[in-house]
């Protein structure tokens, strides 16, 4: 079949490699403009646009993909089917149109669960012990087609994103070949997949840097799945005041764990959220359900280091209180 990818990210890669690999005709790419660099800043990564560069595919970067000069020239491509993973854009109706079959999207959850931007993300935060990838038939709804093909991941207690990210991707290759097989077979007429259940339907949308501030409130191992989610972007900060007549130290907590019993530093057990109970051997600090224990920290502006080192040149006493 004559195949259009679209993608952006990192996680569409590995399905554009088996694609190229298969008995499909890869005719074109699109992606996401790549913008200029301002004020001295890099461009963000487009994973997609790198791997083209490589290979002799036509590549189309529309701003709007809905655009009518992008349908032109999306309908004179001639495809049997789009391909669209991590993209960044939705198709109207009108656009899916273009192709003979629609379109196919991989998605990085067990729809309908975490429909959105930041699947990976929020499963993690929630933590969640089980993710997955599902492969669904386009309509112009977010993520909300009919399921094709679902595989599930067991997630690690101390997975980070950008490793689940890097699971998922190659768990997605064989869905969607299936997928594309299915719709080779299908007639045009019968049903196609599993209607996706909107009652069990949950968001995940796009990150924002301020999802990455820490509610000292919330409980140690729910702190410690945010730092897991939130890597590497948005990152998961807290605010250090060390001088009253100074802005606050901006802390990144690069890498942490909810205490255990043996762990825990001797106290009462009354302190507040966010205060520091044990900054000698090791850095801990309350919150609304145990402690947690900071194993990496990066103060602005500086590199991640250990806690250990980051106490030695930033003293940090029982007592103080972080956010504040």
């Amino acid at each position: 079949m004559r195949l259009v990818v679209m993608g952006t990210g990192g996680f569409s890669v590995p399905m554009f490699r088996a694609l190229l690999d298969s008995p499909h005709e890869v005719v074109a790419v699109i992606t996401r403009p790549v913008p200029s660099i301002s004020k001295g800043k890099a461009p963000p990564p487009n994973p997609m646009y790198e791997e083209t560069t490589k290979l002799d595919l036509p590549v189309f970067m529309p701003a709007r993909i809905n655009d009518p000069v992008t349908q032109q020239m999306l309908s004179e491509l001639a495809a049997d089917l789009f391909v669209v993973c991590d993209y960044g854009q939705i198709l109207s109706a009108e656009t899916l149109q273009l192709a003979r079959l629609g379109g196919i999207n991989l998605h990085g959850s067990l729809l309908p669960a975490y429909r959105g931007a930041a699947p990976i993300n929020w499963c993690l935060y929630d933590g969640c012990d089980e993710t997955g990838v599902t492969v669904i038939h386009m309509t112009p709804r977010l993520d909300a087609g009919p399921s094709l093909v679902q595989r599930s991941l067991s997630v690690s207690p101390a997975a980070t994103a950008a490793e689940i990210e890097e699971s998922l991707a190659l768990l997605g290759v064989e869905p969607v070949l299936e997928a594309i097989a299915m719709l080779e077979r299908w007639d045009g007429e019968a049903s196609l997949g599993v209607p996706q259940d909107r009652a069990r339907a949950t968001k995940a949308p796009r990150l924002t840097k301020q999802d990455g501030q820490v509610n000292w409130q919330r409980s140690a191992v729910q702190i410690s799945n945010q730092v897991r989610a939130f890597q590497p972007w948005p990152g998961t900060f807290t605010f250090w005041q060390r001088h009253a007549d100074k802005p606050p130290i901006r802390l990144v907590l690069d890498a942490v764990h909810a205490v255990t019993a043996d762990e825990a530093a001797s106290g009462d057990g009354g302190q507040l959220p966010g205060q520091v109970v044990q900054s000698d051997k090791s850095l801990q600090v309350a919150t609304g359900d145990g402690l947690l224990q900071i194993d990496r920290i990066q103060p602005a502006g500086k590199r991640v280091q250990s806690a250990a080192e980051f106490l030695r040149g930033y003293p940090l006493p029982v007592g103080e209180v972080l956010g504040s």
